[in-house]
């Protein structure tokens, strides 16, 4: 969830004062919070950065003022509550548009690749066109394509307000931080950065009830339409209460690595979607796919002969960045499918409500707060490589603990499992997003931000693909005209298995691996002020 424009500016307009990036997700991401939508928000954790001392006089004299990142980060607030009631409004809305259930994956995936490929574009538009305009337009933006998907009669018109709204939602969190760290005096930042984060902290909590709650009785396009009051407010308190910030040159964007990454992507994820749908013609899928991987094998030709490429993939030389990006994809694929196949387990399976979906998948965002106490002196007794590697088999087996869920298990069970596959999860994701950027040198944080930001939002988009794909595998071969609890649960057993081989990647790493970030600072990599 970082971006790398950010991290950059972040380093130069507090003056130094942080020279990480915002590594932690474990704010409002869907690490553990059963999701499946990064939101794009994220706090900057204490355990890595320092408060700095004020600079003069007048900057100690200053009152801290939380109505700035509170003003930002209700605006905000707009990503996370569509992130966690989207999922579980998913079989409503099958319903309403006369879709198959599994079939509305896809206003899951297309949000995220939307949000992955536009997200480096963020930091280049605030410096071209002014971070206070870019941040109102995205909240505008972000609106009307809320309002887009609340009108929409089918699943394309739907489908087509998701592309845009995920677009949008990768300007609003970038340039909403940015905003915040332009306007708030270097001494108050870790504090300013708290407010911020707080309403999305909130929101995987209370988005499942409120949303099951809309859903259930009443229609299921409010919950887009739920956004548009908080725009409109947004939009007057930014105006009227954020100051313009200045804007600095706009570095150069590499426009053809953004092409050949975003076409790559696309032809990639849609095409592995169609994989066994009978919905587009084999020889279209085979040609999306491989469309998509040529436009991959350019990039890879591109990013070695430009020097700003959009994705560094030098980075990959490095054991602990590629052990959180890479092999922490195979761990964001279940993350990113779970709330999908829960929503149709317990909704379309066992007959639940939204509402009693929602009050059941809550549990794990509330075991994700507790949390976020007990991850920094679980990391600093053990260290990362032993937390990661038997926390992937931790998590794993609770992917696969779903499978054991049937209409006759009792709800306080249900709750229980969630709740401990709340905490692991977003133990693991802090984790990982720690251990990225532990060896990385200050020259190349904000690449790496970006990098690993992109690998989260196409995992979480494959892991949905995947889940989706296997469901039409299931009603095929099992020649069902509906989703039953045995087609949905052994998914769950493949999930686990693809989370799984995520700890291959974590018990190869050196025993010390990311020691760095709970002592003293080393040389040149990641270090507070």
């Amino acid at each position: 969830m970082d971006d790398a424009p950010l991290a950059r500016r972040a380093s130069s307009d507090a003056d130094n004062l942080i020279e990480t990036p915002f590594v932690s997700d474990l704010a409002v991401q869907a690490d553990g919070e059963d999701l499946g939508v990064t939101t794009l928000v994220e706090e900057p954790p204490r355990e890595f950065l320092g408060e700095a001392e004020p600079e003069t006089a007048e900057e100690a004299a200053e009152p801290f003022s939380s109505l700035v990142p509170a003003i930002i980060g209700g605006a905000l607030v707009m990503q996370t509550l569509n992130a966690t009631v989207i999922n579980n409004a998913l079989p409503t809305m099958a319903r309403a548009l006369h879709e198959n259930p599994v079939n509305l994956n896809t206003a899951v995936t297309v949000y995220l690749l939307a949000s992955a490929v536009c997200l480096p574009i963020s930091g280049w538009a605030a410096d071209k066109f002014g971070a206070k305009r870019m941040f109102l337009l995205a909240i505008v933006a972000y609106a009307l394509s809320c309002a887009a998907c609340g009108v929409a009669q089918n699943l394309t018109e739907l489908l087509i307000a998701r592309l845009c709204e995920g677009a949008a939602g990768a300007l609003l969190g970038p340039v909403g931080r940015l905003v915040l760290l332009r306007s708030t005096p270097k001494h108050n930042l870790v504090r300013a950065m708290s407010v911020l984060t707080m309403p999305a902290l909130l929101g995987p909590v209370l988005g499942p009830p409120i949303g099951g709650f809309i859903v259930t009785y009443g229609s299921w396009r409010w919950i887009f339409f739920f956004n548009i009051p908080i725009a409109i407010l947004g939009l007057f308190l930014v105006n009227r209460f954020i100051q313009d910030v200045k804007e600095e040159a706009a570095a150069p964007l590499d426009w053809p690595g953004l092409v050949l990454t975003g076409v790559g992507m696309a032809g990639l994820v849609y095409g592995f979607e169609n994989l066994g749908r009978g919905a587009l013609p084999p020889t279209l899928v085979a040609g999306m796919m491989t469309i998509g991987a040529l436009c991959l094998a350019l990039y890879v030709w591109h990013a070695r002969r430009t020097p700003n490429a959009i994705l560094d993939l030098g980075l990959l030389r490095n054991r602990t960045f590629t052990a959180s990006v890479v092999g922490g994809a195979f761990m964001r694929m279940g993350m990113g499918a779970s709330p999908f196949l829960l929503a149709l387990l317990l909704q379309i399976a066992f007959g639940l409500s939204a509402l009693q979906a929602g009050l059941m998948t809550f549990a794990s965002a509330a075991a994700a707060l507790v949390m976020k106490t007990a991850a920094p002196p679980i990391l600093r007794r053990f260290g990362f490589k032993t937390v990661l590697s038997v926390n992937a088999v931790i998590v794993a087996l609770t992917f696969m603990g779903y499978a054991l869920f049937t209409p006759a298990t009792p709800h306080w069970m249900i709750y229980a499992i969630l709740l401990a596959g709340g905490f692991f999860r977003s133990l693991q994701f802090t984790s990982l997003n720690g251990l990225a950027f532990a060896d990385v040198d200050r020259a190349q944080m904000s690449r790496a931000s970006t990098m690993s930001t992109m690998g989260q939002q196409l995992s979480q988009t494959m892991g949905v693909a995947l889940a989706a794909t296997l469901l039409h595998l299931s009603l095929a071969h099992s020649k069902a005209h509906h989703l039953t609890a045995a087609l949905i649960t052994p998914t769950f057993l493949a999930i686990g298995g693809v989370a799984l081989i995520s700890a291959l990647f974590f018990v190869t790493l050196p025993k010390g691996a990311g020691e760095g970030l709970h002592g003293a600072p080393q040389g040149g990599r990641v270090r507070a002020a």
